[in-house]
């Protein structure tokens, strides 16, 4: 059986194609202004027996599309486990929220935590401070975190820490320095979300942010724990919801 999981992001729409439980291949499209028609678009290029749909827009499908759908939660640790069996833990920065959830020893969600009230510490803040930096992303995420001078970043508010980014660059900061401590920012509120319940090992850091070295290499110091990522992070919503869709029967 052939399945498709489609996870409808506020950046970007990710899918993944599983024929009898394993990956066959994926796609990534920017999710834009029409996000059902990047939907339809990438659907009418795969052939496949169901569809599962999860994310910030899985409704769409559902109700454009008569498209079952799944929470990002179920999708995000199904997809974990799919790459790490051993999963007990998920961590995944999205564009638009932050989310740590707990797995019981059969990978069933027992707890999570969700920030989703604004886009504070999200891929999307971070995208916007590199931006207000000069840097594309890749390189962002590729600083040494040993580099520069440390800087206080008091907000986490996008248009707040903008204002901050650019004083400090008037100052004649380093945008090195600045870089870093914006990092850092995140992922001190990304392990305080990680502490406020037991995080057991494997933990697994998925979605894009998860390619970000310099991300990742902070949450490892400040939780005191390894983070697995995945070989393509950003799918793991969209795999998980693959996976959903076929039947326990099958």
């Amino acid at each position: 059986m052939r399945t498709i999981g489609i996870d409808i992001g506020s950046r970007y729409i990710k899918a993944a194609l599983v024929a009898d439980g394993k990956l066959i291949s994926f796609d990534r499209r920017e999710t834009g202004c029409e996000p059902l028609e990047i939907c339809r678009s990438i659907l009418g290029d795969i052939e496949a027996d169901r569809v599962m749909a999860t994310g910030y827009g899985r409704h769409l499908l559902e109700v454009h599309g008569d498209i079952p759908t799944v929470t990002e939660i179920k999708a995000f640790a199904r997809g974990a486990r799919a790459f790490f069996p051993a999963c007990r833990t998920v961590i995944d920065i999205g564009g638009q929220d932050t989310k740590v959830i707990s797995l019981d020893v059969d990978g069933r969600v027992w707890k999570f935590e969700m920030n989703d009230r604004c886009a504070a510490g999200t891929g999307k803040f971070l995208e916007v401070m590199a931006r207000t930096l000069g840097y594309d992303m890749a390189a962002f995420g590729a600083l040494p975190a040993d580099e520069g001078e440390e800087v206080r970043i008091s907000s986490m508010c996008t248009v707040f820490a903008e204002s901050e980014v650019v004083s400090l660059i008037a100052r004649g900061v380093s945008r090195s320095s600045i870089a870093k401590s914006i990092n850092r920012a995140v992922a001190a509120r990304v392990a305080g979300m990680v502490k406020r319940f037991p995080a057991e090992e494997e933990i697994v850091f998925a979605g894009g942010c998860a390619h970000s070295p310099l991300l990742r290499g902070l949450l490892e110091k400040l939780v005191g724990k390894t983070l697995f990522v995945p070989s393509v992070p950003e799918i793991t919503g969209a795999l998980g919801a693959a996976l959903c869709a076929v039947p326990e029967s099958a």
